[in-house]
């Protein structure tokens, strides 16, 4: 077996320099197993590739040969079939043939640009297969004696046609507006794509609507005797399991047996909801419908982005042409007014001593001239006359600010200092409070407070500053306490209060 390390050689070939060489032998020799032949001679390739342009050399043929069965791509056997001299028979000629890893690679490039190229697809008659399948399976489930192998062929082709009709749902409802690339096509092409989809989507809706009523019948008709057809099923299909002892045999048919169940919930599942939640015919249904307006929003955008496009190289042209029209200079000035909004607006003049008398309607021609700064032509501004104002001595007022900042950490220090004793105290004891003990005391009171559980609940947090520790406790619900402060009395209840300083926790 090769590792993946010499795995990743059979891709080399892809994204080589000669690639596109490359890939038109290894299409050669795919063709060449698809009919079936064994093996190639240099020459047979040469004549057989459709090269992008002009065909190479039978040395460059070889050496390409030669590079793909270094890689593992193909390979290679001595060709003495064609020797009719000594002198051919010393010369090197190989035949050539798809190697097990290049086999492996041609299959995998297949299945990924069919996987590209494929479209969503709705498929009406998977729906009508289905039905008739299930019709089947119920016939041979009422027969009196069951035909397995017949039962089996049937539900192979259900599987089949299930599969196929669920993967190309599962694809429309990924992208079923095709919003890319109707961003970039004619009207004509999306009115012409509009009238297809909407009768492409009317036809499925309503044979999904007709055939889901048939189906989920055949399903719940076939529920009493599923088990029992599974079961048969799985026996046939374990009779080809490797040999082994009596629960060797067991494991496999319980395999097979689970593995044909979970398809029949599959399909159960597609046509049935699921708690609360709904079938996937019925989501298909609804994406299916969604799939108008998108699609005339997508025009919408189109329309609008169509009349809203403004090219000015094309606008410059028409008016271009209006100008050479004009019979007179005054016609031409009165185009260029109402082209370029020439409007009189005084309000916008530069030169403010010479416009301070003027009105707002006075026309730029009857107005005096303006006096254009050469700094405002070349960089689009103009300094302003007179002399730069004077900086601001801002050096009494910061000390002045500073000032206020340290009295109001005094204060508040000084205050932390009073509360913070870390003793505990009723409310009652603390006596009057000044202005800045009274909003500590109340901050910290409200951060209390909002971890507090009930009313007769004790709780203990430490502030979001991380600098106290505060514990309240109720006291008896009857009662009171009194706080005196420079903006009244502040009461309530009495609790039993601990303010302690973070660092002398520590």
């Amino acid at each position: 077996m090769r590792a993946v390390s010499d795995s990743a050689e059979l891709f080399r070939h892809v994204s080589a320099e000669k690639s596109d060489v490359y890939r038109c032998i290894m299409d050669v020799f795919a063709a060449a197993k698809r009919q079936y032949r064994l093996q190639l001679r240099p020459d047979e390739v040469l004549g057989e590739a459709r090269w992008s342009g002009m065909s190479p050399r039978i040395e460059d043929v070889n050496a390409a040969l030669a590079q793909l069965t270094t890689w593992g791509n193909l390979e290679s056997h001595p060709d003495t079939a064609r020797v009719s001299s000594l002198g051919d028979f010393y010369r090197a000629r190989f035949l050539y043939r798809l190697s097990h890893g290049g086999e492996a690679v041609e299959t995998s490039l297949a299945l990924f640009v069919a996987t590209l190229q494929r479209r969503a697809e709705l498929q009406t008659v998977a729906l009508e297969d289905i039905a008739n399948r299930l019709q089947a399976l119920r016939t041979l489930a009422d027969a009196s004696e069951a035909d397995v192998a017949k039962v089996h062929e049937t539900l192979r082709d259900l599987v089949r046609v299930f599969e196929s009709l669920a993967d190309n749902a599962q694809a429309f409802m990924a992208g079923v507006a095709r919003s890319i690339a109707l961003q970039q096509a004619e009207a004509t092409a999306v009115a012409t794509y509009k009238r297809q989809l909407i009768d492409y989507l009317e036809r499925f809706i309503g044979d999904l609507v007709r055939r889901s009523d048939t189906i989920a019948g055949h399903i719940l008709a076939l529920e009493p005797h599923i088990d029992a057809l599974l079961q048969q099923v799985a026996v046939r299909e374990a009779r080809d399991s490797a040999p082994g002892d009596a629960t060797d045999r067991a494991e496999a048919q319980a395999f097979y047996r689970n593995a044909w169940r979970e398809r029949w919930t599959g399909l159960h599942g597609w046509f049935f909801r699921s708690g609360h939640e709904p079938s996937q015919a019925e989501l298909l249904r609804a994406r299916a419908r969604s799939a108008i307006p998108q699609l005339l929003g997508a025009i919408a955008a189109i329309n609008e982005r169509r009349s809203g496009r403004s090219d000015r190289s094309a606008d410059f042209r028409v008016l271009a042409g209006w100008f050479a029209a004009c019979q007179s200079d005054g016609d031409a000035h009165r185009l260029g007014r109402a082209a370029f909004a020439l409007n009189p607006a005084r309000h916008f003049a530069l030169n403010t001593d010479a416009d301070a008398d003027l009105p707002a309607s006075t026309r730029w021609a009857d107005a005096p001239p303006l006096q254009i700064h050469p700094r405002l032509r070349e960089y689009g501004e103009a300094a302003p006359r007179g002399p730069m104002a004077r900086i601001r001595d801002r050096t009494e007022a910061r000390a002045r600010l500073a000032l206020e900042l340290a009295e109001e950490s005094l204060q508040v220090e000084t205050a932390r200092r009073r509360l913070a004793t870390g003793q505990a105290t009723r409310l009652s004891d603390l006596g009057e409070l000044d202005q800045h003990a009274f909003g500590l005391f109340l901050g910290l009171l409200g951060e209390a407070l909002t971890e507090q559980a009930g009313p007769d609940a004790a709780v203990a947090r430490q502030t979001s500053d991380g600098l106290l520790h505060i514990s309240l406790t109720p006291l008896a619900a009857e009662s009171r306490t009194e706080i005196h402060t420079p903006h009244g009395v502040f009461s309530g209840r009495d609790h039993l209060i601990t303010i302690t300083s973070t660092q002398d926790i520590r």
